[in-house]
C-alpha cells in the first residue's frame, strides 16, 4: 500500500487551508493509499533550520539530527510515496511554520558537494496547495506567482514532480462584522465561498486521487 504525508501548514485547523488538505488526503484514500494528516501548528514547538550543519556529517548524511516538533513529520516525509502540504499566503509568502518546515526538509538533502548535489535518492510527488484572500487573477502583478514558482522548482529539484493548486479570494471569516475591515463586501465573499470553494475542494480531491 502507498503511503501519503498530508500537512496542513496554516493555524487555523478547519478552514479554507485545512479542508483543501483534507479534501485531497481523501482523494489520496479513495486511490488506495495510508494517509497520515498533520497540524503543522498543532505539533511540538520546533524551529527552522538551525545552521548546525548535521545533516553534513558522516552518519547522519541527509537527515536532520535536530529534534524538536518538526522531527516526526520529517521521518513521515521520508517513508512517503507522495506528500500534501497546504499554506495559506501570509504577506506575500507561505506561513513561518511552513517556512520552517521548508528550511528543514530541503536544507538536510543538500549535500554542499560537486556531485551528488542532493544526498535524496528518491523522488516523492507533491501536491502544493495554497489559498488567499489576494484573487488568484491579481497573481501575475503581485510576485505571488513568482514566489509560488520558486518553491516548486525548489521542490521538484529535491523532492519530487510538482503541482501547485491555488485558491483565491477566500472567505476569511463566517461574521466579519466582528472585524474592522472596510474593504471587503462579506455578501460578495460568502456568495463566491459558496460557488466556488465546493468546486476548489473537488479539484484537491482529484489532485489528490492522481498524486500517486
Amino acid at each position: 500500500m502507498k503511503y501519503v504525508v498530508a500537512i496542513n501548514a496554516s493555524p487555523r485547523t478547519g478552514w479554507n487551508t485545512a479542508m483543501l488538505v483534507k479534501k485531497a488526503a481523501e482523494g489520496a484514500e479513495a486511490a488506495g493509499a495510508q494517509v497520515d494528516y498533520f497540524d503543522l501548528y498543532q505539533s511540538e514547538a520546533f524551529t527552522g533550520c538551525i545552521s548546525c550543519f548535521g545533516c553534513k556529517r558522516e552518519g547522519h548524511l541527509g537527515r536532520c539530527i535536530h529534534k524538536d516538533g518538526l522531527s516526526p513529520i520529517l521521518e513521515a516525509i521520508e517513508k512517503a510515496d507522495g506528500l500534501i502540504i497546504g499554506s495559506p499566503n501570509y504577506l506575500g509568502d507561505l506561513t513561518a511554520g511552513f517556512r520552517a518546515l521548508y528550511e528543514r526538509l530541503i536544507f538536510q538533502s543538500l549535500s554542499y558537494k560537486t556531485d551528488p548535489r542532493s544526498y535524496r535518492k528518491k523522488k516523492t510527488p507533491v501536491l502544493l496547495i495554497t489559498t488567499s484572500n489576494c484573487p488568484e487573477a491579481a497573481y501575475p502583478n503581485t510576485g505571488y506567482d513568482t514566489m509560488l514558482e520558486k518553491y516548486k522548482g525548489t521542490l521538484e529539484w529535491i523532492i519530487g514532480p510538482t503541482k501547485i493548486l491555488v485558491h483565491g479570494d477566500t472567505l476569511q471569516v463566517k461574521n466579519y462584522d466582528l472585524f474592522d475591515w472596510t474593504m471587503f463586501d462579506p455578501e460578495a465573499k460568502k456568495a463566491r465561498h459558496e460557488s466556488e470553494f465546493p468546486k476548489a475542494l473537488e479539484k484537491a480531491f482529484t489532485e489528490g486521487y492522481a498524486l500517486l
